[in-house]
């Protein structure tokens, strides 16, 4: 007789496969935003390199207020719904970029997907409010192979199809590739009665953030998260306008890019599940400390290449150190809060990613336009090495087997007794 995946799993594999569609719709365009702007009449490089940043931030100018509130409405009416809802927002806002007819325009629909979707964030609050604790490194961190699926597979078939149909009609195609993660979302996913939590239970915004920043744990984290995506960002939007300053056969412009741009996410594939069992095993601290460490070299090192296919290497190296910053700090922070705040403080660490979102990309389109694309990495490299001495210094190291006490109070009490159990 065959044996049944555990509940658990079985969510997970599907909402791994769900992430996917959607994240390789996301990148069949996202990193050919500077292109798209050229075709809706920005022609200037300067102007290209700014308005890459102000788009490319443009969904997380909104969603940094929203995620936290979509966190909270899934603890009270459920993680399934609040993912569904994301997902299907995403395909609604692709289909509305899909018709700008101008830059202005491109803008206002990148922050309306900001304020109606969230599906990384809902994703993740999901699969971790269902699985067991002691496997929620292995969980996050295959989670994050889904989107680093999408990110290998995204930019290599929307290059090619860029080259051969234009960017808009990409915008179309990706609406539909969500579309149908979220009908694979409300057909297969389980949500039990016991994984969410009654209106009497539900804490409110403002305490959940009270929450966060009085734990120690989790205050560290969140800066570490800000800190550390604000850089590692400033170079998403600019990084095809930097393959284009290479001597490469520009016919063939976004198919090379989009090859470059994905070796990040194949070394991300390869990495991630490897950090994930550490993370469930080992300190923390020595963890961030490697991945950041080697994050900032690989990004400094880009600044100074001087062919285009020098990028392939250093990018896969990025992303074997990438494959473990992201999931170690949001698998910290869910070690750190009790069973029925994950939700909403995921959601507040998922809106500290949000904020470096809106921070990184325009200071890294400012920079591009100001002192050239170049600088970007150097300055990205030193931001990295800054952020290895907060963790350095003040991160509050466990090891992955370590289980914190799950308090019964509420609130400031709750995080003040989290942190004397440290």
């Amino acid at each position: 007789m065959k044996k049944q995946l555990e509940p658990w799993r079985r969510n997970l594999y599907i909402i791994w496969a769900s992430q996917f569609l959607a994240m390789m719709g996301m990148n069949l365009v996202v990193p050919f935003l500077p292109f798209y702007i050229r075709e809706l009449g920005i022609t200037d490089p300067e102007a290209v390199a700014s308005w890459s940043g102000l788009v490319y931030a443009g969904p997380f100018f909104l969603s940094f207020f929203f995620t936290p509130l979509w966190g909270i409405m899934g603890d009270k009416y459920g993680r399934k719904a609040m993912t569904v809802r994301a997902i299907f927002g995403l395909a609604v806002s692709q289909a509305l970029i899909g018709f700008a007819p101008n830059v202005e325009m491109l803008l206002f629909f990148r922050m309306v997907q900001g304020a109606i979707s969230g599906f990384i964030a809902s994703a993740l609050a999901l699969v971790s409010s269902s699985t067991p604790r002691e496997k929620s490194g292995y969980a996050i961190g295959i989670l994050q192979t889904a989107s680093a699926s999408g990110t290998v597979i995204g930019p290599l078939v929307g290059g090619a199809l860029a080259d051969l149909f234009g960017y808009r009609p990409l915008f179309f195609i990706v609406a539909a590739f969500c579309a149908l993660a979220g009908v694979v979302v409300v057909k297969y996913v389980r949500e039990t009665h016991e994984e969410r939590i009654d209106s009497v239970s539900l804490h409110a915004l403002i305490d959940n953030y009270r929450y966060a920043l009085r734990s120690k744990h989790i205050r560290i984290a969140l800066g570490i998260i800000l800190l550390s995506q604000a850089a590692i960002l400033m170079i998403q939007p600019i990084f095809s306008l930097y393959v284009d300053s290479f001597e490469i056969n520009k016919e063939y412009l976004a198919t090379i890019s989009g090859a470059i741009f994905s070796t990040t996410g194949l070394a991300m594939v390869i990495s991630a599940p490897w950090w994930g069992k550490r993370n469930d095993a080992k300190s923390y601290k020595k963890n961030l400390s490697i991945a950041i460490i080697g994050s900032a070299a690989a990004f400094a090192a880009q600044g100074m290449v001087t062919e285009a296919y020098h990028l392939i290497v250093l990018r896969s190296v990025q992303g074997l150190f990438l494959g473990g910053l992201l999931p170690t700090l949001y698998s910290y922070v869910t070690k750190n809060t009790s069973q029925e705040r994950r939700g909403g403080i995921i959601g507040i660490a998922s809106s500290f990613s949000v904020l470096a979102a809106m921070i990184g990309p325009p200071l890294g389109g400012l920079i591009a336009a100001e002192v050239g694309l170049r600088q970007n990495f150097f300055i990205t490299g030193g931001i990295l090495f800054s952020a290895v001495i907060l963790v350095r210094f003040f991160f509050v190291d466990i090891r992955g087997s370590d289980h914190f006490p799950q308090p019964v109070a509420t609130g400031v009490a709750e995080a003040e007794m989290l942190e004397d159990a440290s």
